[in-house]
This record gives C-alpha cells, sequence and structure tokens, in this order.
C-alpha cells in the first residue's frame, strides 16, 4: 500500500481479505481502532501508517521513517547504480530498503540530503506548488559581482525548455563564494544561472532545506532522523505525525 489515503472499509476489507459489509459489521459492534481510538466512521480514511487493530490483535503498524543525510561528493542520489555507490549504500537503517530520495543532489554536490518511506510528504516537499526553500553555499571560479544578484532576482529565461527560473536570492559572501536560495530545482540550474556570466561553478553544497539546517556535527556520509518537529520544519505546510494530513 501507498501512503495515500485509503477508506478505512477498503484498507480493512484487504487485510482481512473480507467483504467491506462484513467490515461494517466489525465497526458497528465497535471491535476496530484506529491510531488507539476506537474506529466507527467506514470511509475514515487511513495510510500505511495508521496503527490499525482487530479485537487489540495488530492487523497494521508501519512507522514513517525521516533522514538527513550529509552526502559527500562522489555518492549518486540513487536507491540503485552499477556503477557507483549511492546514498542507499551510507545508510545504516533497518528501514534503508523501503526509504526513496526527497529532492536529490548530483553526484558532484555535497550537503544536505533528505530520504523517507512517506510518499506524501516526499511528494509535498518536492512538487512544484510546495515553494519550499533550499539554500546552498556556492563556489565559483571566477569573481562575483553585484550584477549577479539582481539577474537572480530577476529569474533566467532558458530557451531549450521555454521556461524562467522563479526569483532566487544571491546574497555575496566573498569574492569567489555566494549564498544561493532556490524555490525550485531545475535541471542543473545553480550551474545554468552562473553560466550567464560565463563563470564555472566548482562546488555546490547544500546547507538548509525549508527550515531545517543541515546538522553540524553530522560528518560528510553520516545521517540520523529527523524528529516530526525537524520533519514538518523542511516540508513547510506539512505537520507531521497529524492524522488530519491524510488526504
Amino acid at each position: 500500500m501507498t501512503t495515500r489515503g485509503r477508506r478505512l472499509d477498503r484498507q480493512i476489507s484487504f487485510l482481512l481479505g473480507i467483504s467491506r459489509d462484513n467490515v461494517g459489521l466489525l465497526l458497528a459492534q465497535k471491535r476496530i481502532t484506529v491510531d488507539g481510538t476506537l474506529a466507527s466512521d467506514r470511509d475514515m480514511l487511513v495510510d500505511s501508517f495508521s496503527r490499525i487493530t482487530l479485537d487489540d490483535e495488530l492487523l497494521q503498524a508501519e512507522s514513517a521513517v525521516y533522514l538527513m543525510l550529509h552526502k559527500p561528493l562522489g555518492v549518486v542520489s540513487a536507491t540503485r547504480d552499477t556503477q557507483h555507490a549511492t546514498v542507499i549504500d551510507l545508510i545504516e537503517h533497518p528501514l534503508s530498503s523501503t526509504l526513496h530520495i526527497a529532492g536529490r543532489l548530483d553526484m558532484n554536490s555535497s550537503g544536505l540530503l533528505l530520504l523517507t518511506n512517506n510518499g506524501r510528504w516526499s511528494r509535498h516537499l518536492t512538487g512544484p506548488a510546495s515553494n519550499t526553500k533550499k539554500v546552498y553555499l556556492v563556489t565559483v571560479q571566477n569573481p562575483l559581482e553585484t550584477v549577479y544578484i539582481e539577474a537572480f532576482q530577476k529569474g533566467m529565461y532558458f530557451s531549450f525548455e521555454n521556461i524562467t527560473t522563479r526569483p532566487a536570492h544571491l546574497e555575496i559572501l566573498s569574492e569567489y563564494t555566494a549564498r544561493v536560495t532556490l524555490q525550485e530545482g531545475r535541471y542543473h540550474q545553480i550551474k545554468r544561472m552562473f553560466g550567464r556570466f560565463r563563470n564555472p561553478v566548482l562546488a555546490i553544497h547544500r546547507v538548509a532545506i525549508g527550515g531545517l539546517q543541515l546538522d553540524a556535527a553530522l560528518l560528510p556520509g553520516a545521517s540520523r532522523e529527523l524528529d516530526n518537529n525537524e520533519a514538518s520544519s523542511a516540508c513547510p505546510g506539512f505537520a507531521v505525525g497529524i492524522r488530519s494530513n491524510v488526504a
């Protein structure tokens, strides 16, 4: 089952192999609980992370997992790759085989990468309507100039895709380094934007997603779980752990 919402009667019918009419009878007899509460509404929406019991016998209970990884250089943001090490190879977690990546970094970029088994959370985080901010430290080959700031803020037109980038914030930190904040993730967007000034990008390091900062104590290649507050902070508008989000 995916993490999209599903009617309670359909889910119990699937789990027990019985008709939905029989599920209705179980509900009427007050024998079903969802997340510790007696359930009576057959139209109630549940997902794969709902804890469902029948007569105190567990029918379903899967944990949602949210991980922060400090991605090192040279590792592919993929679950499988026949030629290169993947970020999944770096994860030591009992549910690592169920995880997928929520917002990729290319092989030559480093920094904050998020992984989860909650498809609704990752879709909300990476969807085009999310407007989730991602912050990067960028090192370039040639000296930066203040004209870059306005150009990034206006957005840039790329004829190949016939798109104009959303306004981006660029803060010059030193002669060769800048902090760039994006609300989208076009293909090699940062490199292409600096490419308009014929200024090659030497390094990209992501330091934040939404309100979540890369843990300064996390060494390259290391990961840790996020608590619900951190997972919600990374994905504005999605309150992790609150059942009303099921839709």
